[in-house]
């Protein structure tokens, strides 16, 4: 039997009326418990050592972190089925660590402040801060089902609970989390050599979220013996370390259906806890999103405009490396390959057909522009901008559980 201990974490609470408004107000202080198993991982520069929570039992909640299956998995080429996720342009992509972090987990009171405003709820109720620093690729016997079904995983990281002032008798409660830039004074949840090292890079750079891995262009029949495909590399690896510390506030739950949602969402927002259970909060970060080709949600993924960036890089073992920094200053509405040769848009797969017979480019829609030197708090600059943006979209409740997305970096709204 797992040895459980208990680790003080400070957890905050509020005497909040239900009309009041404001996402980040702060509560009076109080205790909670947080249970946690003796099992820790090397704690290395980081300030906290953590340990992984074991669950709190009724009435609380067990927060957890997941990238989904396709954060174990990635991408395969092609689809084992024709409805299965797949970059469009005929990339299989394999992750070797995909890491975040994660910091202020927080329940706040009445998550329907406002049907028309997800981003309001009331006083925050109870908050457990880390930050704690997440490699989602990485599984362990240890870590639970996720909730996005078949081979998803999620590592638990945090407890509210049992011992909370938090009713079981059906109130929901908001749920909102933070992703923050790349820091030591944290937790190392589960990062090990490889992921520490490029985790101190992200220090340096100011990243919460970074991808590292190998894209293998295995389409067949779809233009890669024309150019600029023929001069394009075949396999590429990346690292894209994306600068978007962001805010995600009242998140949607699937877990509520079939509860009726508001207009225009998609699940009914907020946590409920049980009094003969724990439930399970899974921060979820979506990896498709930075390759989205606009901004509406769930839109086709591409990689030839990174794979296109990739072709004069400086390579490593053999292999084209290509960064996030090397989108700074492409064009978003006229894609070019790293010697200017425009890239044409291509199809791969059946069920997708390309926006227009045009060059390769994303889709802004009514997020404003800026010109390449312009203010990125007002518009979007370049291919850079843009991805980042997107990206920055990708953080969940539950798997699919839209948030309220607060920016807190120079962007557009």
């Amino acid at each position: 039997m797992v040895a459980v201990t208990r680790l003080g974490l400070l957890l905050l609470l509020a005497s909040c009326s239900s009309d009041a408004i404001g996402p980040r107000a702060r509560p009076d202080a109080g205790l909670l418990d947080a249970f946690v198993d003796s099992s820790t991982v090397e704690q290395g520069p980081f300030a906290k050592a953590f340990a992984l929570p074991s669950d709190p039992g009724p009435g609380a909640v067990l927060m957890t972190a997941s990238g989904e299956v396709l954060a174990l998995r990635g991408y395969p080429f092609p689809p084992a089925q024709p409805n299965d996720p797949a970059f469009v342009d005929g990339w299989e992509v394999k992750f070797d660590r995909l890491l975040v972090t994660v910091d202020k987990l927080t329940l706040s009171d009445n998550p329907d402040v406002s049907p028309g405003d997800q981003s309001l709820t009331g006083g925050v109720l109870a908050e457990v801060d880390g930050p704690w620093a997440i490699d989602l690729h990485k599984d362990d016997p240890r870590y639970k089902d996720g909730k996005g079904g078949a081979g998803e995983r999620a590592v638990p990281i945090a407890a509210i609970g049992p011992k909370s002032a938090l009713k079981t008798d059906g109130t929901r409660y908001a749920f909102g989390f933070d992703v923050v830039p790349a820091t030591y004074t944290g937790y190392n949840v589960n990062l090990g050599p490889a992921a520490l090292a490029d985790y101190g890079d992200m220090v340096k750079s100011g990243c919460s979220v970074l991808y590292a891995g190998t894209a293998t262009f295995k389409g067949n029949g779809c233009g890669e013996n024309d150019p600029p495909f023929v001069s394009m590399p075949r396999v590429v690896r990346f690292k894209l370390c994306f600068a978007s510390p962001t805010r995600y506030e009242n998140a949607q739950n699937p877990d509520n259906d079939p509860a009726k949602a508001f207009p225009n969402e998609e699940h009914q927002r907020g946590i409920a806890l049980k009094s003969n259970a724990s439930v399970i909060a899974q921060v979820t970060m979506h990896t498709d999103h930075p390759f989205w080709e606009s901004v509406v949600h769930d839109s086709p993924a591409h990689f030839d405009m990174l794979a296109g960036r990739a072709s004069t890089v400086s390579a490593d073992a053999g292999t084209p490396l290509v960064t996030l920094d090397q989108m700074k200053g492409v064009d978003l509405l006229h894609f070019t390959d790293a010697l200017g040769n425009a890239i044409p848009w291509r199809s791969c797969v059946a069920s997708y057909a390309t926006p227009d017979k045009s060059t390769m480019h994303f889709d802004p829609l009514s997020v404003p522009q800026q010109p390449p030197n312009g203010d990125p708090s007002r518009g979007l600059r370049d291919a850079y901008d843009f991805m980042t943006y997107d990206q920055s979209t990708q953080g969940h409740l539950n798997s699919n559980g839209l948030a309220s997305v607060q920016r807190r970096f120079p962007s557009p709204p």
